[in-house]
C-alpha cells in the first residue's frame, strides 16, 4: 500500500462537504479554496455536490408546497 506525504492528505468525504457546502454560498477564503484544491477527491466531489443539489431541490419543494398550501 502506497503512503501519501503528510502534507498531501486526502480530505474526508465529510470535509467534502463542508467544502462543497459553502461553494454553494460562494463564500470561501483564498487559502481555504487553494488547501481544498489540493486535497479533495474528486469522487467525492461529485457526490457530494450530488447529494447538495438533492437537498436544496427537496427544499425547495417543501417551501413551495407550504407557501402555496396556505
Amino acid at each position: 500500500m502506497k503512503q501519501e506525504p503528510a502534507g498531501e492528505r486526502k480530505a474526508s468525504f465529510g470535509a467534502t462537504m463542508k467544502a462543497v457546502f459553502w461553494s454553494f454560498f460562494g463564500v470561501r477564503k483564498r487559502s481555504d479554496y487553494e488547501k481544498d484544491s489540493a486535497s479533495l477527491n474528486p469522487v467525492h466531489v461529485i457526490i457530494a455536490a450530488l447529494i447538495a443539489v438533492a437537498l436544496f431541490i427537496g427544499v425547495l419543494v417543501t417551501l413551495v408546497r407550504i407557501a402555496v398550501a396556505q
